[in-house]
């Protein structure tokens, strides 16, 4: 589950020589020599280190000729940054805010669904598309694991379109998938920053 992959990325990064590491290589890619040098340490050490890294996908390495280099994945930094936002986003709404918010969503869900609750269409605007498919998720348990065709039928429930809507699924983080089954996140993760900041 992505909650556990967030446990494992934060103790990865509760040691002040991988958080060194990780401030070398936001300014460019390096090789384990080099880090060693800046760093004062020994190269098994910086190897061991980056291979933690490499654990949580946070360090990739490309080979040059006879030469390692190792790079910083920062979109996987950018993604945990966000979800521990999302954790403080959602304790410090105030009640007239998740009040507009629902307000907010059940337009959305008056203009883009049926009386029998299937959907019209799928919003092009994608705070529209975060409040529908927070709806549709919803009717999913917990800490259940579904087959992906299990999540297709669903899914055809609401729209004939399940491929995009499952996509979208994992996308924002509304579930999460490994090795075709799938889980619902839990629910501070779910969507964007913004929609539940009721931007």
């Amino acid at each position: 589950m992505q909650l556990e992959k967030q446990v494992a990325f934060h103790k990865t990064m509760g040691d002040p020589t991988r958080i060194k590491i990780v401030h070398l290589l936001a300014a460019g890619s390096l090789h384990v020599n080099a880090i060693a040098g800046k760093l004062g340490l020994t190269a098994p050490t910086i190897s061991h280190h980056l291979s933690k890294l490499k654990d949580c996908n946070l360090v990739y390495s490309r080979r040059d000729k006879n030469t390692m280099y190792y790079f910083l994945n920062s979109k996987v930094l950018a993604h945990h940054a966000s979800v521990l936002e999302r954790f403080t986003d959602q304790g410090g709404g105030t009640a007239e805010m998740n009040d507009k918010m629902l307000k907010e969503k059940q337009k959305v869900m008056n203009n883009f669904m049926e009386k029998s609750g299937r959907l019209k269409s799928i919003p092009a605007q994608q705070k529209k598309k975060l409040f529908l498919l927070e709806h549709m998720v919803e009717g999913l348990k917990v800490g259940t694991k579904y087959t992906e065709k299990e999540i297709n039928e669903y899914i055809k429930d609401f729209h004939a379109d399940f491929a995009t809507l499952r996509r979208e699924f994992i996308i924002h983080q509304f579930m999460f998938r490994e090795n075709g089954i799938y889980e619902v996140n839990p629910r501070e993760m779910w969507g964007s920053t913004a929609l539940y900041k009721g931007e």
